[in-house]
């Protein structure tokens, strides 16, 4: 059994501002999040598609390098995306434009495919969002599958908000976990707070939707149940891929030793699952660029959190 990542993966352009200095480094949430859970040893299988260009280069050998399985799948364009990514070296926080192309003509899920997990561009940018929908309800529908998605919104790829907001919660209806940053949310839903958003995208479908608040912690809420814990004090490199590392604990949280897959129902269970995700995040956060956590640097962060 596998889990499949199926989304964007593409070259960030870093500028630390206040210098001259542009730095190409390859990523993309989707991305990310599939190396952070081979970095766990999860079976995982990253389907994406890139272009035959110097961009598409960097990304073949960049993906080859983490050894993380990779479909390839046919690009329209055969472009690769680009974001500019721009670095406030004072407080670790990046913001991001893109040149997006993600235009895959089909998308083929693995077979012996448990958990599909997508989001960020791919799941609002056409031609490629609605393959993706397919993909997830199709999916979904198998008995003991699940769906997970992180919102991860970038307006720069889609500026209208009532059109990005259709295309999040046509997706949110085909998945069984969610997650969203405080950011996201404010985005998305400007005349509601962050924790009531969440609570309306829980309506839609999910069984589980996570919020993060950066410093501020993070919270899981169930149809019955509302977790939030503190955010770890701790020095920030930045914050690129921290929210992807987050979101892999969270996937190999949901493996079972039997290969299924089961959401957290219980207070203890949101509240375990939960401190681990942080604790990927904030590890992710003392390292420059996205350099997702081994299980053994999660375990350790958490027992020295609970000795303290």
């Amino acid at each position: 059994m596998t889990i499949a990542v199926v989304g964007e993966v593409l070259v960030d352009l870093v500028w630390s501002m206040g210098t001259t200095s542009i730095v190409p480094h390859p990523g993309g949430s989707p991305a990310n999040v599939a190396i952070g859970l081979h970095r766990l040893d999860r079976q995982v299988t990253l389907l994406s598609c890139w272009g035959d260009d110097p961009p598409g280069e960097l990304i073949d050998s960049y993906l080859t390098e983490t050894g993380v399985p990779v479909r390839r799948l046919p690009s329209a364009s055969r472009r690769s995306t680009i974001a500019h990514a721009y670095l406030n070296p004072s407080t670790g926080s990046a913001t991001y434009d893109f040149l997006a192309a993600w235009d895959p003509t089909e998308i083929f899920v693995p077979e012996q495919t448990i958990l599909l997990h997508t989001g960020s561009l791919a799941a609002v940018v056409e031609p490629g969002a609605t393959p993706i929908l397919k993909a997830c309800r199709a999916l979904r529908n198998r008995p003991g599958r699940a769906v997970s998605i992180d919102l991860n919104v970038r307006p720069a790829v889609l500026p209208n908000r009532d059109t990005y907001r259709t295309q999040i919660e046509r997706l949110t209806r085909e998945a069984d976990i969610v997650k969203a940053s405080d950011e996201d949310l404010a985005w998305l839903y400007p005349d509601c707070a962050p924790e009531d958003a969440a609570r309306a995208l829980l309506t839609l479908g999910p069984k589980l939707v996570v919020l993060t608040q950066g410093s501020s912690g993070a919270s899981a809420m169930t149809a019955e149940h509302l977790v939030s814990l503190p955010a770890p004090r701790i020095q920030v490199a930045d914050t690129i891929g921290a929210g992807d590392a987050f979101q892999a604990a969270l996937l190999d949280a949901l493996v079972q030793p039997d290969g299924s897959t089961q959401l957290p129902t219980t207070v203890t269970e949101l509240t375990s699952v939960l401190h681990r995700c942080i604790a990927a995040g904030a590890i992710t956060c003392t390292r420059y660029g996205a350099r997702p956590p081994i299980r053994e640097e999660i375990n350790a962060f958490c027992l020295q959190r609970r000795d303290n």
